[in-house]
């Protein structure tokens, strides 16, 4: 804690002689350097432990009585406004229902069952316990979305058994680390709602362009597990062939003393079809036939409906077959937009002073009773050949078909019963976080539900996994209220403090002085997006991102309109990049849930050591994303333009 400390002094003293260099003489001195010098000292009070939204609200405060010239009137009117402005945001509803259905998921022992099987699944690769635990961190991501949970629990469940089977201490800790800050990246991610109502992004574009982006960095993550295991096998041993053996179910232990047949597949259908004796018969061996065909009929299911989508008449939207929304002006995004803060009215469309005439009014002519229009009839005779006008299907269509095909051959060619054993653990520990997963992602993603609505099937449906796996009780229920509320309280606490502090430092002029500073610069949007990650991704080191969000992405955010960046593209980025927040030291909070947790001889250095590795991959992460940026835009682009 020394160096910490230590590290923590020296950076302040360099932020306030930075403020004393840059601010002119107090005789000079504007109100724009007057919001410099309140976010210096926010930034250096924070640094010193000061609770974050209680540091925002009083400097908000102060330097707010300060551009009132002293007029406390005004100022408590401002901090009422704000306060009530936050308190409206129909967005925030979704923080307290995505937590509560987080930490009933932790608590409905899922991920125990599901970190057991996936290391079994995965024991033939190199470093199998580690790709293991990055597999597990990254479902359990999707499905809470809050990093110090999974983190905790990874530490209680993949460091013992890693440690046991040999693994190196550093490699264990990053893996776990860097596993379990993909809560903040992969949808539903507090941190992607927090930044879309400070943005004013929709928070359902922002779910559908990181959820790629997620993949990416986990598959990123995997990989380097696999090459640093595959060139070093004594970080990361191969589990003992003797572990890798799961026990036969009663029925599947029988239907294979009966049919006397190493692949499970066939056994199985010979008695169910054919008749089994004793175990090996009866309603339990039907349900085994309905796993065995669940792969394949997940197969058929897919590609039919994605030839429905690829072979859709290419005529169409001109039959006038549109869906609602699709037409000039009735862009949907699935969120809720905010009102305007300025109180003006928008104009209606049209001339000045006029009614706006409707769009086809002078050239449509009404249709009589006698002669309906064309444009009316033409729907109706146009559906009726729909089908007939299907274009064909791409040769990709028939690429991604074979090649599935292909895998679907493959695995039930390998599947004898102890794969098969572990084929079915994996389906009762995975079955029902996916179905939790596509119930908020899904319509949320495809305009079924916004975000608040789809938090509260989320959390429905997390009560509903603890009372089936028998974990509800009152005991569970009333320390995920109390961690929620928690949770909640400070996330709502942190949106009013930045709120009036970020009217603070625009009433000072502060935001003016910054963007007539940077556009003086004449920076290219490639320097002015490199300039703005370098900064972020150092002030991860000493911040948490809750406060980079809430502080520094107001002052960010108007200049992107200079520099023609999309705000949606930037947040992914932003997202990414503060991957680092949770891992870099001295405020690494990802090391300290760990450390917690941990076995005593597990140093917090040895942990940081190991956080270094992922760290890189991060900034590969962002490197891929700002040279491809359709791994981000890709699928809002497909389902909202």
């Amino acid at each position: 804690m020394r160096k910490e400390l230590w590290f923590g002094l020296v950076l302040m003293a360099i932020i306030l002689v930075g403020t004393a260099l840059i601010l002119p003489a107090p005789g000079d001195m504007t109100r724009g350097h007057l919001g410099l010098l309140m976010l210096a000292l926010v930034v250096v009070t924070i640094m010193l432990g000061f609770p974050t939204a209680f540091t925002l609200m009083g400097m908000g405060m102060i330097f707010t009585w300060i551009a009132f010239d002293f007029d406390l009137r005004h100022t408590l009117d401002l901090m009422v406004q704000r306060t009530y402005g936050v308190m409206t945001n129909d967005v925030l509803i979704s923080v307290p229902l995505f937590v509560f259905m987080g930490y009933l998921v932790e608590r409905a022992n899922l991920i125990q069952r599901l970190f057991t099987s996936l290391h079994l699944a995965t024991a033939w690769l190199p470093g199998s316990l580690a790709v293991a635990t990055l597999v597990t961190c990254a479902i359990f991501a999707t499905a809470t979305g809050i990093v110090g949970a999974v983190v905790t629990l990874m530490g209680l469940l993949a460091l013992p058994a890693m440690l046991k089977s040999g693994y190196d201490i550093r490699l264990s800790a990053g893996v776990i680390t860097a596993g379990g800050c993909l809560g903040i990246l992969i949808p539903p991610s507090v941190l992607l709602i927090v930044y879309g109502a400070t943005a004013g992004v929709s928070v359902v574009q922002l779910y559908a362009g990181a959820f790629f982006p997620g993949l990416m960095l986990t598959a990123l993550y995997i990989g380097g597990v696999i090459l640093l295991s595959w060139l070093k096998p004594d970080l990361a041993p191969p589990l003992p062939k003797s572990e890798r053996r799961v026990t036969l179910s009663p029925l599947l232990a029988a239907v294979a003393a009966e049919q006397r047949r190493p692949w499970a597949p066939i056994a199985i259908l010979r008695a169910a079809f054919l008749g089994g004796k004793g175990a090996a018969s009866g309603r339990g061996i039907w349900r085994e036939v309905l796993l065995l065909a669940m792969p394949l009929l997940t197969f058929i299911l897919l590609m039919g409906l994605i030839y429905r989508g690829v072979t859709a008449p290419a005529d169409l939207a001109e039959s006038g077959l549109v869906e609602i929304g699709a037409e000039e002006g009735g862009d949907y995004s699935g969120d809720l937009a905010e009102p305007p803060m300025e109180g003006d009215l928008a104009e209606p469309p049209g001339e000045e002073g006029g009614l706006a005439e409707p769009p086809g009014a002078e050239t449509e002519p009404l249709a009589t009773p006698e002669e309906p229009a064309a444009s009316q009839a033409a729907p109706v005779r146009d559906s009726g050949n729909a089908a007939a006008r299907r274009a064909p299907a791409p040769n990709a269509y028939w690429w991604v078909f074979g090649f599935g095909c292909l895998c679907l051959l493959v695995f039930y060619a390998l599947l004898n019963f102890q794969r098969y054993q572990i084929y079915r653990l994996l389906l009762e520990s995975f079955v029902p976080l996916s179905l939790l997963i596509l119930a908020v992602l899904g319509t949320i993603v495809f305009g079924l539900a916004t975000p608040t609505e789809a938090a509260a099937i989320g959390a429905l449906g997390g009560v509903l996994l603890a009372f089936l796996y028998r974990q509800l009780s009152r005991r569970v229920m009333t320390e995920s209220v109390f961690l929620t509320a928690k949770t909640s309280a400070m996330v709502c606490w942190l949106f009013v403090g930045s709120s009036i502090f970020s009217a603070a430092f625009a009433l000072l002029g502060g935001q003016e002085l910054i963007e007539t500073w940077v556009l003086g610069m004449d920076l290219t949007p490639i320097q002015f997006m490199l300039l703005s990650q370098v900064i972020i991704f150092i002030l991860g080191w000493p911040l948490e991102w809750t406060e980079i969000i809430v502080i520094f992405m107001p002052i960010f955010i108007p200049l992107l309109g200079h520099f023609d960046i999309d705000p949606l593209f930037f947040g992914l980025l932003v997202a990414l990049n503060l991957q680092t927040a949770f891992l870099s030291p001295p405020v690494a909070m990802a090391a300290f849930y760990l450390k917690g947790v941990a076995p005593p001889h597990v140093t917090l250095n040895q942990i940081f050591a190991g956080m270094i590795p992922f760290m890189l991959i991060q900034v590969l992460a962002m490197l891929l994303l700002y040279l491809f940026p359709d791994i981000g835009l890709w699928l809002p682009h497909v389902l909202y333009d």
